[in-house]
């Protein structure tokens, strides 16, 4: 598989697209195409009003993602202007997950270090079993991680935790990046597929404009200042959604809502 389209994939289960990084030889180590065409498929799940979710996961079972492809650097990021450019391709990838209107979900498995954290971090959700490991260690390849993708880890987890990690390049286990708020969830190996599934399959069956709204909001008063007043009615817009006449409708009768997004 040397074609991002190949290690890149999207696939579809109803309204659940899952986005699976395919280079498990390499356990899933990204490359500049890579961040490419994941940039490219987070940009075309998010305009896709038929997704209710989308859960991002490695093959292989080995690793979620180490990051980025070292192999590379020789010749993609071996001086500012070189990283200056790659890095760019990097943020505009994170960006498109960070914007994504749909709720995300991270399926964790095994390594989740470096880049791969930076796209964990960035989902709404993260889900791991006990084999995950987590860290920055790019204070051995005298790297550092740039401002942009600094963002979601210290959101995270902190300052504190953030510069721990940084500083000591250390790898640790699941129920340490529980301790440290990176995941929300640590689940048995055997047990983690399953569960994550039917966690992205509760979020796909709520109200899909619920969901967007909720996203929509928190962003907003992350982003600090005094809201408009147009901000503030659309807190009130869900009174004159189909789905609210569907969802207070179906509570009273006793029956499962079937929304429909409108």
């Amino acid at each position: 598989m040397n074609d991002a389209r190949d290690q890149v994939l999207l696939r579809r289960d109803g309204a659940i697209a899952t986005v699976l990084l395919n280079r498990p030889d390499k356990l899933n180590a990204l490359t500049k195409p890579m961040w490419q065409r994941l940039g490219a498929l987070l940009r075309e799940v998010s305009a896709d009003d038929g997704v209710r979710c989308v859960v991002l996961r490695g093959a292989g079972g080995k690793a979620f993602a180490p990051g980025n492809d070292i192999a590379e650097f020789e010749t993609e990021r071996s001086n500012f202007a070189q990283g200056k450019a790659y890095g760019a391709v990097l943020h505009d990838a994170l960006g498109a997950l960070a914007d994504c209107r749909h709720p995300t979900l991270a399926l964790i498995e095994g390594i989740c270090v470096g880049g791969g954290l930076e796209i964990a971090a960035l989902c709404d959700l993260r889900l791991c079993n006990e084999s995950a490991r987590f860290g920055v260690p790019i204070n051995k390849l005298g790297l550092v991680m740039a401002h942009a993708e600094l963002a979601a880890l210290v959101q995270l987890a902190g300052r504190a935790v953030a510069l721990e990690m940084l500083l000591e390049g250390r790898v640790f286990g699941a129920r340490e990046a529980l301790e440290k708020r990176l995941v929300h969830r640590v689940l048995p190996d055997a047990e983690l597929e399953r569960e994550a599934m039917a966690c992205a399959q509760r979020i796909a069956a709520g109200a899909p404009l619920v969901a967007r709204w909720h996203k929509q909001f928190l962003r907003e008063l992350a982003a600090g200042g005094p809201l408009t007043e147009a901000q503030r009615d659309e807190g009130f817009r869900c009174y004159d959604s189909e789905d609210f006449r569907i969802g207070y409708r179906a509570f009273l009768a006793k029956t499962v809502p079937e929304f429909t997004g409108r």
